[in-house]
């Protein structure tokens, strides 16, 4: 028997949020005849990028999926938002776009991101979220929301140099940039 195609399962549920997808991240997606990503033994690799037209201003996220030779884009975007959310509400898409169990390697040029998920999370925790200064932790409910979607699957979590010539990056870039002008 063949392991099930890259395209054949629909995703889980979508994190809540008031941002839009190019290709909606829901059950509805498959029937609609839009690629949805599965697992499978091969890893997945999820490039995660934010844009914002000022700081705070419009801005949007994008996804770039690829298993081998199989591909998915996503990309939304908020009126009124943040770079740092934008950063971290790619990631969560992304990852509620993949079937439960999936093996995702997430690259992100976003050292909020990254550092975020992997070291500061801890403390904030310990603290009630809380930073080291005892202020509350900006964008924590954003931060729950990545850790719980990163909690359905093995998750590797890897910074990446922006603007540096990585094709994933540049085209999750593009994406994000998409969801600005689309919203």
């Amino acid at each position: 028997m063949t392991q099930p195609s890259l395209f054949d399962i629909p995703p889980t549920a979508p994190a809540a949020s008031a941002a839009t997808a190019s290709a909606p991240a829901t059950a509805s997606a498959a029937a609609a005849g839009v690629p949805v990503l599965t697992a499978s033994a091969e890893p997945i690799q999820m490039y995660a990028d934010g844009a914002c037209r000022g700081n705070p201003g419009p801005g949007g996220w994008g996804v770039y999926l690829r298993q081998g030779a199989q591909e998915r884009e996503l990309f939304g975007g908020e009126p009124a938002t943040t770079n740092n959310r934008m950063e971290l509400l790619a990631v969560i898409e992304g990852l509620n776009a993949l079937p439960a169990g999936s093996t995702v390697q997430v690259l992100t040029d976003s050292q909020y991101v990254q550092k975020g998920i992997s070291e500061w999370i801890h403390g904030w925790k310990k603290r009630g979220w809380l930073t080291a200064d005892r202020k509350p932790v900006k964008n924590a409910d954003l931060w729950r929301a990545l850790e719980a979607a990163g909690a359905r699957h093995q998750v590797q979590w890897t910074w990446v140099k922006g603007h540096a010539g990585n094709a994933g990056n540049e085209r999750a870039d593009r994406l994000a940039n998409r969801g600005i002008d689309a919203r």
